[in-house]
């Protein structure tokens, strides 16, 4: 019963330190991550009071690391990866290797051997995809460009980092590490490094055959049965048996890693119809048991290291804030991207978590990490999420400082194939602008094209202009606030600006520019907070949309028809409530607004 209530007790408290570090560093802007990895150091050996079982919380882990594991399965995305593959698979192959290096050779100078080097770098080398989604979803860029950019990539590294788990225990020998079976708890016969190495591709490859031949039919179809009964604690339990059960079963019969079975379990369930149930049922399990799983890893970090070793602390996170977002940004700007892409996934990278953690972890049992490393590995994690929001709201000031000098952006951006002109595109006279050409902004420029009205489109994806312009449609090359972009694109003679953007400090200077150049030219925005709402219908905005209040009206419009009133009634009072909504009146433009010409097909 001892045991018993031990492992009660490692859950309880962990669980509980983990809401509480997590509520305050939610409270002062951190990452809730951060609070969860204080929890365990506060009930970890190295700090007085109560202290965990090690060996429990160690197996916590584990079950931690497959959830986590069948979770980044369950949301893998093939067509996500293959829209950004000529810059996320390039991209991050070659950053891995530029990290890895740059932490191998700091290992290097601690005078640890190469096994060491090794997992170190490859620690630093992966970002947390936990972070990543987070950070982006809180700034909205998680279905831009750059956000789709960043999880491409963040998607490769995970893959590597499968392939380096499958692979370490393989090659530790060669590396002066000790030689162990897939599932760490048998030892390896010794055949040699290349026989080792092609006895485990094997096991890896027969292991996945198995699972896409025969796992995408099987764990589908027992799923179904489940779901078919009605149950909801039989599904869930379906899911739950689905990502514990191959991950077991795979280490015990192919001796394949519990990550990478956990990991094809969630690949293969993700083809379903029944994938968003699944993850929608197991997401509060695989949330507590990821919580555990930092604050296990929290219990393992001693932070004395960080009076001890501050000059190798510092070189850590040096290498994964500056080495790693370097890297990136140099990667990018060098495949023609613009310089706000690049600094959007530098930011995203100068970050490690969940993977690195595994690999220290692995690390240690193979005998190739010293423990001082994973001390510097979860150092270096504590001090980059926890810098991470900075290095965000940083590079958010330098993409607009580089957008006021359009001369020095040019340098910068001079790595991309060939120059591109500003425009291609005839004089226009009482056309649309459209700002941003994205799922707002293409939308809209499709519905022009179809009443046969005039555009110019201004986009600063280099890509996309060349495929706009391959299509006849006028499309300006460049930053909208840069000087002589928007009298390109012949601002001064146009009716309509659409500033399909989400930036609202970009909206602004963008009217600004606009209404100095054309007084009576009318306007429409998009925003996603009702303070920037107002502020822009202050401004004398025609037309300012923030997307909640959209779907609000238009949910609420259906509902109303839906329950029986009539269709003129229910519009009345949505647009009655959608005025009500607007706090301060519209501010009168000097001259009225221009009148769209009539489709040609449409009777006068």
């Amino acid at each position: 019963m001892q045991h018993a209530t031990e492992l009660i007790s490692i859950i309880a408290l962990g669980l509980v330190c983990a809401f509480i570090g997590g509520m305050l560093a939610q409270r002062i802007r951190l990452p809730p991550l951060v609070g969860y990895l204080v929890a365990g150091i506060a009930i970890g050996p190295f700090t007085p009071g109560f202290v965990g079982d090690p060996a429990l919380a160690s197996q916590l882990a584990e079950l931690g690391v497959i959830l986590l594991m069948f979770g980044v399965g369950l949301h893998f995305s093939i067509g996500d990866l293959l829209a950004v593959r000529t810059i996320a698979l390039p991209g991050a192959i070659v950053q891995i290797a530029v990290a890895t290096a740059m932490g191998a050779g700091l290992a290097w100078g601690f005078g640890w051997g190469a096994g060491a080097g090794l997992v170190f770098g490859l620690a630093l080398s992966v970002a947390s995809t936990v972070v990543l989604l987070r950070a982006l979803e809180g700034r909205g860029l998680l279905d831009t460009d750059k956000g789709r950019i960043a999880v491409g990539w963040l998607i490769v590294e995970d893959l590597a980092m499968v392939v380096a788990l499958v692979l370490l225990p393989a090659v530790a020998p060669a590396l002066g590490g000790e030689a162990a079976g897939m599932a760490g708890h048998h030892a390896a016969p010794d055949h040699g490094l290349w026989v080792t190495l092609g006895l485990t591709l094997a096991k890896v490859g027969v292991f996945i055959a198995v699972m896409l031949i025969g796992g995408r039919r099987v764990v589908p179809y027992l799923l179904g049965l489940a779901a078919r009964t009605g149950s909801r604690e039989l599904f869930t339990l379906a899911v739950l048996a689905s990502a514990v059960g191959i991950a077991y079963a795979s280490s015990e019969l192919f001796g394949v890693s519990f990550a990478l079975g956990a990991f094809f379990a969630g690949m293969v369930l993700a083809e379903s119809d029944l994938s968003h149930q699944a993850a929608a049922d197991s997401l509060p399990l695989q949330d507590a048991f990821a919580v555990l799983f930092f604050v296990s890893v929290g219990m393992l970090f001693d932070p004395g290291i960080v009076l001890r070793e501050p000059l190798a602390i510092l070189g850590v996170v040096g290498v994964i804030v500056l080495g790693k977002s370097l890297a990136a940004i140099a990667i990018v700007l060098a495949f023609g991207h613009p310089v706000g892409t690049a600094l959007t996934i530098a930011a995203s990278l100068a970050q490690i978590g969940e993977f690195s953690f595994i690999l220290a972890g692995l690390g240690i049992s193979l005998k190739l990490l010293p423990p001082e490393g994973r001390d510097l590995i979860l150092g270096g994690a504590l001090l980059s999420i926890t810098l991470n929001p900075l290095f965000f709201g940083l590079a958010d000031r330098v993409s607009r400082w580089l957008g006021e000098r359009p001369d020095l952006r040019r340098r910068f951006e001079r790595g991309a194939a060939v120059p591109l002109p500003v425009r291609a595109a005839s004089a226009l006279s009482g056309h649309a602008v459209i700002i941003g050409y994205g799922r707002v902004g293409s939308a809209i420029g499709k519905a022009l094209q179809d009443w046969n009205l005039p555009f110019v489109v201004v986009e600063r994806d280099r890509r996309r202009v060349e495929e706009l312009r391959s299509q006849g449609v006028p499309a300006v090359f460049g930053d909208a606030t840069a000087p002589g972009i928007l009298d390109a694109a012949d601002i001064g003679s146009a009716r309509l600006v659409v500033v399909a953007t989400p930036d609202p400090h970009q909206a602004r200077r963008l009217l600004t520019k606009a209404r100095a150049a054309n007084p009576g030219i009318d306007s429409v925005v998009r925003t996603h907070s009702d303070s920037e709402r107002r502020r822009l219908e202050e401004d004398g905005v025609g037309l300012v949309l923030m997307a909640e209040r959209e779907l609000a009206l238009g949910m609420m419009t259906y509902a109303l028809r839906s329950l029986g009133v009539r269709e003129g009634e229910a519009r009345l009072f949505v647009d009655s409530s959608r005025s009500e909504s607007q706090e301060t009146p519209l501010a009168e433009p000097d001259q009225p607004v221009p009148e769209l010409r009539q489709r040609r097909d449409e009777p006068e």
